[in-house]
């Protein structure tokens, strides 16, 4: 279910304005995907300048590019406070005239559970996106982390909830996408969500589910590029 689309100096612009969040001394959860990757690398720049950070990235992917640009990295229990996660997003609702806005579909790429650890202990968490992730209804699939024993009966009480789960598969080897956690991932298309805060709820409910990928009051700005621009959106 990655999703895909916006330009990338769009992206760039999101992801170097959430990068001037960052301050001396912060502790910055660092998400995952291609737009968040120019926020990494405008931080690495900054520490090369002499900016004093520590970052805790939330997928393999992300650890790797702080790595390459030489942000000290640290892990969740080893720190006291998570001053600021910046991520992106696959959808962010944006409907001011909705309780649900700023709702986020996270987990095409498979790493949700750790981003939403990193994002929801965060005292601040921006979204960095361009146009093509903004959407006035969420009706994307959900992304479902589900221990490997328990897929098919998270899938049977997923169908009670009228969604369609679909065993997510790796595109470059026969059988399905694995997570970093060592579990499995199933998409699960429930049309409109009109309550995404009921839906979240029941969702975490299911015994085997790890964690889904409804951000449901997280998000406190969304950095839109664009390419000629940007836009703010708080939430």
């Amino acid at each position: 279910m990655k999703t895909t689309g916006g330009s990338d100096v769009a992206k760039r612009r999101a992801g170097k304005q959430a990068a001037e969040e960052v301050e001396d001394g912060f502790v910055v959860g660092l998400g995952t995907g291609s737009t968040t990757a120019h926020a990494i690398e405008a931080i690495g720049e900054a520490v090369r300048e002499g900016l004093d950070v520590r970052a805790i990235p939330t997928s393999f992917q992300s650890r790797q590019l702080a790595l390459e640009v030489s942000i000290p990295l640290t892990t969740l229990d080893a720190v006291d406070a998570v001053d600021l996660a910046i991520d992106g997003a696959d959808r962010v609702l944006d409907d001011p005239d909705s309780s649900a806005d700023g709702t986020l579909i996270k987990g095409g790429g498979g790493a949700h559970t750790r981003e939403k650890l990193v994002d929801a202990a965060a005292d601040r968490f921006v979204v960095v996106a361009d146009p093509s992730k903004l959407t006035d209804r969420l009706e994307a699939p959900i992304p479902l982390e589900v221990l490997p024993d328990a897929h098919s009966v998270v899938a049977e009480e997923v169908h009670d909830l009228d969604g369609d789960p679909t065993l997510r598969a790796a595109e470059a080897k026969d059988g399905p996408v694995v997570t970093d956690n060592g579990n499995l991932v199933l998409d699960c298309e429930f049309g409109p969500i009109a309550d995404p805060d009921g839906l979240a709820t029941r969702l975490s409910a299911i015994p085997g589910v790890v964690e889904h990928g409804l951000f449901v009051d997280l998000a406190d700005t969304t950095y839109v590029g664009t390419t000629d621009g940007l836009e703010v959106l708080e939430h």
